[in-house]
């Protein structure tokens, strides 16, 4: 077996692997789960508190010109 040989194989497999990948991704079957994972970043959690002691935040709009 010469090296092209072994490269055309791992070639294929990998080809293969990723072919597998993708029908795993755009399975019906992992629908719901990926919808749900992706809503994670903008679920709202408990809205974030400053500890005491630390300066308020001021947003830029509120800032009055100077």
């Amino acid at each position: 077996m010469s090296t092209g040989d072994l490269q055309s194989i791992l070639t294929l497999v990998a080809f293969v692997t990723f072919i597998g990948i993708l029908a795993w991704a755009w399975s019906g079957r992992r629908r719901e789960a990926f919808s749900e994972a992706a809503r994670i970043p903008l679920d709202d959690d408990a809205p974030f508190r400053a500890p005491r002691g630390a300066p308020a935040q001021v947003d830029s709009d509120s800032r009055e010109a100077r």
